[in-house]
């Protein structure tokens, strides 16, 4: 069985977009979503530099977009679960026909650029923290005032909060952290921090046309299939101020019986995860056109029939 993922914020590196718009009708694809949601894709995909694309406002849309243009160049793909990390999940709304490419596209913008006024608020943001026990690493970060943002699984949990609580982090590692990396996001996603975006992001579901989800979706709020497209909007919602629990969406991708994975652009982050947590099941990370090929390989593989034979 295959899962389809998608990415979160801090994926992104400068130009990384420029080899998928060789692809035919990517380019037109890209200019067609610039034009609806007024954000030159393909500029800051191929051109801008780090801190520019470090803009919440620029990489949600960015990070979304790419995810669609990667998943639409393995053709016609019917997954037997998808899921996404953060902003991730409106890629994977869309993967499960929840929404449109471009209603995913204008949401994700005024997603970001909610986030992004919420984040001017207070100087925060994240850092993730490797190796440790969660028993001792999450009363570390409540002493500290920081959120568990991201419990990940496989010895990884995304701290957020503000800059001074970070920096104690920095100074004061968890007994059993090896390294605590901060991230290439502006802001403490997931957190109370994030409480003013919501608001905003309600009004804008409002005016969504919505269907239930095409394949089972696994929302990253607490790992479950969601069936219904209304509650997979809400949850849309809430997770802008609420932790992510990729922890639980891999428990479950297991429990529905994956045997392969595979993250669309810029792929690598839960690919990486995956690889630690779900000993066996196959992956792939799609970073650039040239692992397309190898994609459809295993897409093939898991669609075959003597596969559905190992997985009646």
């Amino acid at each position: 069985m295959l899962v389809l993922v998608a990415p979160g914020q801090g994926a992104q590196t400068p130009g990384f977009l420029t080899p998928w718009l060789d692809l035919p009708g990517a380019a037109d694809r890209i200019a067609a979503w610039s034009d609806a949601i007024g954000l030159d894709l393909a500029h800051y995909g191929t051109k801008a530099d780090a801190d520019a694309i470090r803009d919440t406002a620029v990489a949600q849309p960015l990070l979304v977009a790419a995810g669609l243009l990667s998943a639409a160049a393995l053709g016609d793909l019917v997954p037997g679960a998808v899921a996404g990390h953060s902003v991730g999940e409106i890629t994977a709304a869309a993967f499960a026909g929840v929404l449109d490419d471009t209603a995913a596209l204008g949401f994700v913008r005024t997603r970001g650029l909610a986030m992004a006024e919420a984040a001017a608020v207070t100087e925060t943001g994240m850092a993730a923290l490797l190796g440790g026990d969660p028993e001792v690493v999450l009363p570390h970060l409540e002493k500290l005032g920081l959120t568990p943002a991201n419990v990940n699984g496989a010895g990884q949990i995304v701290a957020a909060g503000t800059a001074e609580q970070l920096a104690a982090l920095a100074e004061d590692k968890p007994e059993g952290v090896r390294r605590v990396l901060p991230l290439k996001v502006a802001g403490a996603f997931h957190t109370r921090h994030m409480a003013p975006a919501v608001a905003g992001l309600g009004s804008a579901a409002q005016d969504l046309t919505v269907a239930d989800p095409a394949v089972p979706y696994v929302s990253n709020a607490d790992g479950k299939v969601v069936t219904g497209g209304a509650d997979v909007i809400a949850r849309l919602v809430n997770q802008v101020s609420n932790p992510v629990r990729w922890d639980l969406c891999m428990e479950t991708f297991q429990e529905l019986g994956a045997t392969t994975l595979i993250e669309v652009c810029p792929g690598g982050t839960l690919v990486g995860i995956a690889k630690r947590a779900m000993p066996g099941v196959r992956t792939l990370a799609l970073k650039t056109p040239d692992d397309l090929d190898a994609a459809r390989a295993l897409i093939a593989e898991t669609q075959s029939p003597a596969a559905d034979a190992a997985g009646a």
